[in-house]
């Protein structure tokens, strides 16, 4: 991976590190030569999430904490003494905030809260926070600017918008230099079934699934493949020249259907299986994004950043990966498959 940013000797906090994007976000940084603390939620197993399969010498060179971004004084503590702080800790699973919105509205927009309080608490130099092109809903117009329209058309999508904008006032009150960085959606390596990339290709590789199974084909998404995504935090988190408190974009330019991206998944594979949507996998109709594409010049612009994995080779790679976690026995073949 190419770094555009130098970390070397900053001490840098990465919140989420546990999750998809975080462990390649506190990967990236450690070889970008930060001194990198790495926060996992607290749980009772004794886990890291995704920090735990990193290799060993990667692993103990980072400080990793468990906790939770819903405590302040947690956070308060974990933040001293930070250069730089990584915000990517939150729910995301867009199903799920349909049923349990109160627990979305504590982590993204409360957990955001005491990061920036924290932050600001200690002088940090820079927060970098992360938003989500969820919270422009269906595009208005294409490409997607910063300047569209936000609408929350999830409770997941309105707890991130109050947590962006939570952001943008804490540049404006208290001059807190909080970037933010919001990524169209990113796959890869790591990423749970909860999305349709993972999961079309798990049920490919699945001997088990006579059919890949998926919500409505038809919305369109701009696919960013997670070294990409980790490139445009690296940039941005280091940048002389980003304006505190506002969006800045960070995907492809391009925009396939679910359906289309199922069919590159089924000529990867070489899966000889039907497409079949599922009832279960849909969202409320006036919930549903019809259509997402990014437009990151504003990005390019201040960093220099550009995306440069094409979808093809992204999703190769991301097969790959799948089929040797299948091999190693990391995950188990299995009929049902996350929403």
């Amino acid at each position: 991976m190419e770094h555009h940013a130098d970390y070397r000797g900053r001490r840098v906090a990465v919140t989420g590190a546990d999750g998809f994007i975080g462990s390649h976000m506190a990967e990236a940084l450690l070889a970008a030569g930060a001194e990198v603390t790495a926060l996992a939620q607290y749980n009772a197993f004794d886990r890291n999430g995704w920090l735990d399969e990193l290799d060993a010498p990667v692993r103990e060179a980072m400080r990793i904490v468990r906790g939770d971004i819903r405590d302040a004084s947690f956070m308060l503590h974990l933040l001293e003494g930070q250069d730089v702080v990584f915000h990517l800790a939150a729910l995301i699973a867009i199903p799920h905030s349909y049923v349990a919105a109160q627990s979305y509205l504590d982590t993204n927009a409360t957990g955001t809260l005491n990061v920036l309080e924290a932050a600001r608490a200690h002088g940090v130099g820079r927060v970098v926070h992360t938003s989500t092109s969820e919270v422009y809903g269906t595009a208005q117009t294409l490409p997607i600017a910063e300047t569209h329209p936000l609408v929350g058309q999830s409770p997941y999508a309105a707890t991130k918008i109050a947590a962006d904008k939570l952001a943008e006032s804490y540049a404006l009150s208290f001059d807190l230099p909080v970037a933010v960085l919001r990524p169209f959606n990113t796959y890869g390596p790591r990423q749970s079934e909860r999305a349709v990339i993972p999961t079309a290709i798990r049920q490919a590789l699945d001997p088990q699934c006579a059919a890949i199974r998926i919500g409505d084909p038809t919305p369109k998404r701009d696919f960013t493949f997670v070294g990409d995504t980790v490139a445009a935090f690296l940039a941005i988190g280091r940048a002389a020249g980003v304006e505190f408190g506002q969006p800045y974009n960070a995907g492809t330019g391009r925009a396939v259907t679910i359906g289309e991206t199922v069919e590159a998944i089924r000529a990867l594979t070489g899966a000889n299986k039907p497409v079949e949507s599922e009832t279960a996998r849909l969202r409320p109709e006036r919930s549903e994004v019809r259509a997402l594409l990014a437009d990151a010049s504003r990005l390019s612009a201040a960093t220099g950043w550009a995306p440069r994995v094409t979808l093809d080779d992204g999703l190769a790679r991301t097969v790959d990966w799948w089929r040797e976690c299948i091999a190693r026995g990391l995950v188990r073949p299995s009929t049902a498959y996350a929403t």
